[in-house]
């Protein structure tokens, strides 16, 4: 008996009387920090679309430290509201937290602590081009719990932040405005390997969507197919890949009938 009533004794100890709760300030605190969220979550991408595209990345990669800074500060200030903290009512808070978190939502628990950590690490960050588990596309958000990932063929696909323990993320840009493009070409054994090289890259090299200060290569290696051309260059933005892929296949297979080169049938067992 004298058991329950130190437990319950303890309990009121840990919270302020509720006449001393100020709830129109917490709810002051709590929408002042969500209206800045939905704030920087609206300004940060309008910004990042309409200038410089050297700013985009940075721009948008904001929005989630933004996010998590401005809950932080909106925990810490409404936790004394009412808690009544001194360090032993902290143990005790943090340790019914950690137990509720671990029995209760231990993966969601999981893909918020991922996500604590994607934000410091920054695997990814808005405007990056991911792929995880197969899906490849752009970051559109980064959220508390999953990321949001728009692919090529426009379809929306949410990823939870926990794949970062177990799962390879392979990033195309990793922040930068732009990434590498590689288009492909298989050309019979019998051909001007020097002439179809120098030809390829001039494709490159005259490309209305190529970054200059980014290198231009053109990689050859002989299969029992022909002999595979990588044409392995940068455009001037990210978003412009497929555009530029595109334009250097068309103009590049152009290229080699020009220079007497013919090209033969991939297969994809030997295409590698």
């Amino acid at each position: 008996m004298a058991a329950a009533n130190d437990s319950q004794q303890q309990a009121a100890q840990l919270i302020h009387d509720l006449q001393d709760i100020s709830f129109t300030k917490i709810g002051l605190i709590l929408a002042g920090t969500w209206l800045v969220i939905l704030v920087a979550r609206k300004l940060l991408p309008y910004l990042a679309e309409r200038g410089p595209s050297q700013l985009r990345l940075y721009l948008l990669g904001g929005v989630p430290i933004i996010r998590m800074l401005l809950l932080v500060m909106a925990v810490l200030w409404v936790i004394p509201l009412i808690f009544n903290i001194t360090f032993q009512n902290f143990l005790v808070i943090s340790g019914a937290m950690g137990v509720a978190l671990g029995f209760a939502f231990k993966d969601y628990a999981s893909s918020l602590i991922a996500g604590i950590v994607a934000i410091f690490e920054r695997p990814y960050r808005p405007g990056d081009w991911v792929e995880i588990d197969g899906d490849y596309g752009e970051v559109r958000s980064v959220g508390m719990r999953a990321i949001e990932i728009c692919t090529p063929a426009d379809n929306v696909i949410h990823v939870p932040h926990d794949k970062i323990w177990k799962s390879n993320i392979s990033n195309a840009n990793d922040g930068a405005h732009t990434l590498m493009c590689v288009a492909s070409f298989y050309v019979a054994p019998d051909h001007d390997s020097a002439r179809v090289r120098a030809a390829l890259r001039d494709v490159a090299m005259t490309s209305a969507y190529l970054e200059y200060d980014k290198p231009v290569l053109v990689m050859l290696a002989q299969t029992p197919l022909g002999t595979h051309y990588q044409l392995k260059a940068y455009p001037f933005d990210l978003r412009d890949q497929f555009e530029f892929v595109s334009d250097l296949t068309i103009r590049g297979k152009r290229a080699l009938a020009d220079a007497g080169a013919a090209e033969v049938q991939a297969m994809s067992s030997l295409a590698g």
